[in-house]
């Protein structure tokens, strides 16, 4: 078979660039290598001291200089060949896709080296903060910005965690190409789910199946002779099923433990903790609303005009309240507490005239990067708080028609008002 026939010469633009690397090899090679040695020092030859040897420092700068320009110039010579190599046309292939997805995910190395990308960007949903973004999340920004380009958000960093997660790392026409394809694939997939292990539904519909043979088998069957065999099954299985259905049934319509990903990687801790902002500064309408609020874009850009890039998240993040105010679209923050239709509750009524501070209800949110629903918010929680609390009533005057008691105190009958007292246990206080 002749190596230059018609079917191979597709593959010259490959061997081109491959074969130059390995001349200039030869050549620096040539250069900085001492004449020819013999493989053994024969018998009887007088070996030289150390001090006779040349050091390496000694050699001509000319030599080193030449040596490594010319190592340069090769290097940018076969970034530039490969560069050269004509990039696909038209729909993404399923070959580009598959490469794409293995470039990605560091199972294949890219023109400059290995480079595992799912290492930090990763490619399905986590129950843990990641503080880059994922797969998806920089999939659909290159949807979405005609103008994006891979090579060039590498080539061109913008900020200083970008610069030095990326050291070092280019990518060819065709490898862009390759990433996009699998970029398209995860814009129509998604980000895909966390989905947690049924435990509770193996053990309860495990029972229910234990409780029916042994019902079966009890009254048709007749395989197990011990009755008291089937009896324990169907108690246990009976108790389990109660305890079930009671838990269940005060869970109803609750969320405690619920801590969703947002829109924008948001960190109270940090916010809140580390720089000390106050609750009031972002939620503006706790003093005088029935919601707290969440703070619009223009309350995060008076900080955000300036401090662009975060020590976590570094500019990614940041950079989507800037695109939201372009957009003229309010960020879709996702609402963590809420109670029932059926129920009334006040921010003012509670921070203003009760004196609540906001970790009575919604945890030690200053140690918490994404918030999550602390307590359960049911009515038995809101009456025991309202019968424990004790409110700040002498100096208070949303407290000053309760007459009764403000005599009470002063007599000495009483030494505090509990929040039960002043209608607390109202039952149209929260439902009307």
């Amino acid at each position: 078979m002749k190596f230059f026939s018609p079917s191979n010469k597709k593959h010259l633009p490959a061997l081109i660039p491959i074969l130059f690397f390995v001349l200039c090899g030869f050549v620096v090679t040539a250069m900085v290598a001492p004449g020819p040695q013999e493989d053994t020092i024969p018998a009887g030859t007088e070996v030289p001291a150390m001090d006779d040897f040349q050091e390496i420092d000694e050699l001509p700068d000319d030599t080193v200089t030449t040596a490594m320009d010319t190592v340069t110039t090769a290097m940018d010579t076969v970034t530039t060949a490969l560069e050269a190599v004509p990039v696909s046309e038209g729909p993404y292939t399923r070959t580009e896709l598959r490469r794409g997805e293995r470039l990605f995910k560091g199972l294949v190395p890219f023109a400059s080296g290995m480079h595992d990308c799912s290492s930090c960007h990763y490619t399905s949903r986590t129950d843990t903060l990641n503080w880059n973004p994922s797969a998806y999340d920089m999939a659909r920004l290159w949807s979405l910005d005609e103008s994006y380009s891979i090579r060039q958000k590498l080539a061109n960093p913008v900020g200083m965690r970008m610069v030095a997660d990326h050291a070092e790392m280019t990518i060819t026409p065709q490898e862009e190409r390759e990433l996009e394809a699998y970029f398209e694939r995860l814009v129509e997939t998604g980000p895909g789910e966390l989905r947690a292990i049924p435990v509770n539904a193996f053990i309860f519909w495990g029972l229910g199946l234990l409780m029916a043979l042994a019902v079966v088998d009890l009254l048709i069957t007749r395989k197990v002779r011990a009755r008291a065999f089937h009896v324990i099954i169907i108690i246990i299985g009976l108790v389990v099923h109660m305890q079930y259905a009671v838990a269940e049934s005060r869970a109803l319509g609750r969320t405690q433990g619920y801590e969703p990903d947002q829109p924008i990687k948001f960190s109270h801790l940090i916010h809140a903790g580390e720089n000390e902002i106050d609750c009031n500064y972002c939620h503006t309408v706790a003093n005088f609303s029935l919601s707290a609020g969440i703070p619009s874009n223009n309350t995060c850009l008076n900080c955000h005009n300036v401090i662009r890039e975060g020590t976590n998240s570094g500019r990614f993040e940041i950079n989507k309240i800037h695109q939201a105010e372009a957009s003229g679209e309010a960020v879709r923050w996702i609402r963590i507490h809420k109670l029932p239709d059926h129920s009334y509750f006040s921010h003012a009524q509670h921070v203003n005239a009760g004196g609540v501070a906001c970790q009575e209800c919604h945890g030690a949110v200053e140690e918490m990067h994404l918030i999550r629903q602390t307590e359960d918010l049911s009515m038995g929680w809101c009456l025991t708080c309202h019968r424990d609390t004790g409110v700040d009533f002498l100096d208070n005057p949303y407290y000053k028609i309760f007459e009764r008691l403000h005599e009470d105190i002063r007599a000495g009958r009483i030494d505090a008002v509990t929040a039960a007292q002043v209608g607390g246990e109202d039952c149209m206080k929260c439902h009307y």
